[in-house]
């Protein structure tokens, strides 16, 4: 089992930064993908960025140049760099992980996902 904490959510103004963070705790794995979706009210959740042990990482096209994915493997932990934050950016985000799988296949949810976070809330004010 694996259990994700994510933390950094807040409200910004229009053009703002935020970092969000995800760590992971429980089992370990070699080989492994994390990543962040998000949720907007009335929509359905949407993948934001996605990395995976071996480096890979994917973007949605709505956050290329303004949103950055990493992650530090002594801790554990993922980030999402956001910058230039745009009010169609507020939703709740979610960290997602998995073992054994690549970045665009979380990305594309296209292997189940096991783990969750209980999510962040992120608003952006015009």
């Amino acid at each position: 089992q694996v259990q994700l904490v994510e933390t950094g959510g807040g409200s910004v103004q229009s053009g703002g930064s935020l970092r969000l963070s995800c760590a992971a705790s429980g089992a370990t794995y070699i080989s492994f993908c994390m990543g962040w979706f998000r949720q907007a009210p009335g929509k359905e959740r949407e993948g934001v960025a996605a990395i995976d042990s071996d480096g890979r990482i994917t973007y949605a096209d709505s956050v290329k140049g303004r949103f950055t994915i990493s992650q530090d493997n002594a801790k554990r932990t993922v980030y999402l760099s956001m910058n230039s934050l745009k009010p169609e950016d507020t939703a709740m985000y979610y960290c997602a992980a998995d073992a054994g799988c690549s970045a665009s296949a979380l990305f594309g949810l296209l292997v189940p996902i096991n783990y969750w976070g209980q999510g962040t809330q992120v608003t952006v004010s015009s």
